[in-house]
């Protein structure tokens, strides 16, 4: 894709990351097929029908088990409403953690491609690094843009 693609779509995982009520870190995630058209979206949050309440987004050993990733909710969004993502790109606002890799991996995504200019925290260098490798290893191209 064009850099012009390329930035109006991590334009809109970003736009789509503000919809998320976490108060520490909004992730957004757009997929987008072959035709630059859009297969998907997702943002971080809880599962339909599981309060947003604020003492338990603030509270890290409550909002962890339960909180649903922005690739995980573009790719469960995607399978709800019978859409494949076979063959697509993602396009999201942070490096994808291990979990989310399986998924994108296992969903048939093809190239992951989010922002070069992110300041990541140390706790989750580990982790990027293992998604990086699984992704590399499954012949997933990503991209920093």
């Amino acid at each position: 894709m064009s850099d012009k693609w390329d930035n109006r779509f991590i334009e809109l995982a970003k736009h789509i990351s503000t919809w998320s009520k976490d108060p520490s870190t909004k992730v957004g995630c757009v997929v987008v097929g072959e035709d630059r058209e859009i297969r998907s979206t997702g943002f971080n949050g809880f599962p339909r029908g599981i309060e947003d309440d604020s003492s338990r987004l603030s509270d890290r050993s409550q909002k962890y088990p339960l909180i649903c990733h922005a690739e995980e909710n573009a790719i469960m969004h995607a399978a709800r409403i019978g859409v494949s993502l076979k063959g697509s790109m993602a396009y999201v606002t942070w490096p994808p953690c291990s979990r989310c890799t399986r998924s994108l991996i296992q969903a048939g995504i093809e190239e992951v491609v989010f922002p070069a200019d992110l300041s990541i925290p140390e706790r989750w260098n580990e982790d990027f690094d293992i998604a990086m490798s699984m992704m590399k290893e499954a012949g997933v191209r990503v991209r920093q843009v």
